[in-house]
């Protein structure tokens, strides 16, 4: 599908829904609440259409071994430009949801095994309560892996996710969740979540070129849920009036993966195709909310049994897997006027003799004005990164966010 089917598409979608309004039941919706909330005149469906993007300009001056920033980049970019849809089929229990990537970032790493085409979709996933605390996903969707990532890109602390996400993350894919919570006590949440995926990622149009992919994740909240999810998003926007603190861990097994990151990074190729190796990654984060002050942290680790891509004759190809260490460390104030201040650490170790990757440290300092919560913010941050081989760069980014 090209961008102006798809624009033709979306323009056609919403001329049936306005049309579609007269028959059912809608609701006026307040700003960052969608743009058109519809329930059939049967409660057998809903729909919540929502529209959002994302504004950055970010400038940075690197310095290439000389002790001096000799070099300076800058640019304007629609970050992030989504069409959003959710809600219930037939029944509550039956829940959706889909959501499109338009700007070229969106859209970006089309490739053969994409059938060469825009990565349009990011979400297209059904949700089915079907026994008491369990519930059953099948699609595609974001994998219960750090929490850094799965936290919606419109509900970050600072402009962007760190560098130990960039990566470590495993992203999204398409295959089945299963998800089931227990409370220990009155307050005592526990969460678990199962994953078996595809194992390449979004989109892949080509079927499975490798073997499965197996994530399994295990929550504990010991103080109970957070107020409006906020274990799942930055800044405690909520101002949490007791301690709400949350432990994860998640362990993802990707057998016979063909990608240097997991189903995330560029394909390995040898003489007779693809080279496969079995890649784990292991992440533990936590989360932590009191009266406006907020903190996350996250360690990630992976290894693969083989990380060197090798030809049928015992040579190197070139492609190795991403294997190595990462830690993020992250914590900000939320002050009663909703300006919040915020400071990152991140150090990402890859194993140097497999990667020839330096070791790098990166240090954030955030300022964020939240005019309706995550809704409608403006966000800027400025960042210092160093590399072990000399490389130093100074970053400084500002963005808007805008969801209706």
């Amino acid at each position: 599908m090209n961008i102006k089917k798809l624009i033709r598409f979306g323009f056609f979608f919403l001329l049936t829904c306005i049309h579609s309004i007269h028959s059912q039941e809608t609701s006026q919706t307040s700003f960052g609440k969608g743009l058109l909330n519809i329930k059939g005149k049967d409660s057998t469906w809903s729909m919540k259409v929502g529209l959002r993007m994302q504004l950055l300009s970010d400038f940075s001056w690197i310095d290439e071994g000389q002790n001096n920033l000799s070099r300076s980049e800058q640019n304007v970019s629609v970050r992030r430009a989504r069409l959003k849809f959710n809600g219930f089929a037939y029944s509550p229990k039956l829940k959706y949801k889909i959501e499109l990537g338009l700007s070229n970032r969106d859209m970006s790493g089309g490739s053969e095994f994409t059938s060469n085409t825009p990565r349009y979709i990011y979400d297209a996933v059904v949700m089915w309560n079907f026994y008491q605390n369990f519930e059953l996903w099948f699609g595609q969707t974001k994998l219960p892996g750090n929490i850094e990532r799965v936290i919606s890109s419109g509900d970050l602390q600072q402009v962007d996710r760190s560098i130990l996400n960039s990566t470590f993350n495993i992203d999204r894919d398409v295959g089945f969740q299963l998800r089931h919570y227990i409370y220990l006590s009155n307050k005592f949440l526990i969460r678990e979540k199962f994953a078996i995926s595809q194992g390449e990622g979004r989109n892949v149009t080509e079927g499975n070129l490798g073997g499965l992919q197996y994530t399994t994740r295990l929550e504990l909240l010991p103080f109970g849920k957070f107020k409006g999810d906020g274990d799942y998003k930055g800044v405690d926007l909520n101002r949490e009036p007791t301690p709400k603190l949350m432990f994860g861990a998640t362990y993802d097994a990707n057998i016979d993966a063909v990608k240097t990151r997991s189903n995330m990074g560029t394909y390995m190729f040898n003489d007779i195709g693809f080279y496969e190796t079995d890649i784990s990654t292991l992440f533990f984060d936590v989360m932590f909310k009191y009266r406006g002050f907020s903190f996350m942290g996250e360690f990630a680790n992976r290894d693969a049994d083989n990380p060197i891509a090798l030809n049928s004759n015992g040579t190197q190809t070139g492609d190795v897997v991403q294997v190595g260490k990462g830690l993020n460390l992250q914590s900000g104030y939320l002050f009663t006027n909703n300006w919040e201040v915020s400071a990152r650490f991140t150090s990402v170790k890859l194993d140097y003799n497999i990667t020839g990757a330096n070791p790098e440290e990166q240090y954030t300092l955030g300022l964020s004005k939240f005019i309706v919560g995550h809704k409608l913010k403006v966000q800027t941050d400025f960042s210092y990164l160093n590399v072990d081989n000399g490389l130093d760069e100074l970053m400084w980014r500002i963005q808007l966010d805008v969801h209706f």
